[in-house]
């Protein structure tokens, strides 16, 4: 696979320093998209969190990931090797704990609306 990527992958800036190993790159958001882990937990072994995250935002930026995907998209029809299942399982990654139903600011806390009160007398 990364026969067919590597042509597309950008070169090195005229100015300044080389790049990060864009290979490296690639495994680093791949593992981070993978495991729906923060950035700052990326693996030693892969490189910085900062270079890969901003070399993600740089090639969104960019149109490099829009070029890959329709590069390897072309390749894969003229193949015939390509098959559109879609799998999408909510379980893969949580939700973030502020995601979870926290009250609005301006709401005030008083009683349930839908909630009855009941003729019933209390137990003892």
């Amino acid at each position: 696979m990364w026969d067919r990527i590597e042509p597309l992958m950008p070169a090195d800036p005229v100015r300044g320093r080389r790049w990060a190993d864009h290979r490296r790159t690639l495994e680093a958001i791949a593992w981070k998209y993978r495991t729906c882990s923060p950035w700052r937990d990326l693996p030693d072994e892969l490189g910085s969190f900062r270079t890969a995250h901003k070399r993600l935002i740089r090639w969104s930026v960019d149109g490099i990931w829009e070029r890959i995907l329709a590069a390897l998209l072309a390749a894969a029809e003229d193949a015939d090797d390509i098959d559109w299942t879609v799998s999408v399982d909510s379980t893969i990654c949580r939700a973030h704990q502020h995601s979870a139903g926290a009250r609005e600011k301006g709401l005030q806390a008083g009683p349930n609306p839908t909630t009855m009160r009941s003729d019933v007398p209390a137990a003892a």
